[in-house]
């Protein structure tokens, strides 16, 4: 009977190791190559967003914009917006609304063309809405209506601000810097649905 010393001079396992050790490198190597990916495109998928440039706000913003059946100019220097790494924009301007049906209804065109959440309850689809509002017992109520039907989508309270914070007729800043929407001394919260 042939000892383990025996067998192990007669068969050379080395090459069988060096196979199964490459084996597992190659294996390891594959696994850091797939959790590099799978990283990668998670990252993709997250969008960053910061705010629009005028430039970026004028391509994306109509002069003139489609309210119900009247197309009603804007003021394109009151624009305001972000946009994310794939030129998505969540913007709005100023509805020029003298003569037309939509004055002292609507006072901005706003554009979503990523869904958005405002003041946690309203959530809006991709797409064209007109807002106005009112003084309520708590701040503004804010509503806002879709674009091109008048349509009520919905309706939201703008909070007061904290003290001593720049006042803004209409802004809407970055998630990075504060999710919020600000009408005048009012803001109200957004945060950006995928």
């Amino acid at each position: 009977m042939m000892s383990m010393r025996g067998y192990m001079a007669c068969v050379d396992v080395r090459p069988a190791i060096r196979r199964h050790t490459l084996g597992i490198g190659v294996f390891a190597i594959s696994m850091m190559c797939l959790a590099s990916h799978i990283s990668t495109v998670e990252a993709q998928s997250k969008r960053t967003w910061r705010a629009a440039s005028s430039a970026e706000l004028e391509a994306h913003l109509p002069t003139r914009a489609t309210v119900e059946k009247e197309r009603i100019e804007t003021e394109m220097r009151t624009a305001t917006g972000i946009i994310d790494d794939h030129d998505n924009v969540i913007a709005a301007v100023v509805l020029v609304t003298a003569g037309y049906s939509a004055d002292g209804k609507y006072s901005h065109f706003l554009l979503a063309q990523r869904p958005i959440r405002i003041g946690g309850e309203l959530q809006l689809a991709p797409g064209s809405y007109v807002v106005g509002w009112t003084r309520g017992k708590d701040g503004l109520l804010v509503r806002i209506f879709d674009a091109a039907t008048g349509i009520e989508k919905g309706q939201v309270t703008a909070y007061p601000l904290p003290p001593m914070q720049r006042i803004e007729s209409f802004r809407i800043f970055p998630p990075g810097e504060r999710k919020i929407i600000q009408v005048g001394r009012f803001m109200m919260p957004y945060s950006l649905e995928e």
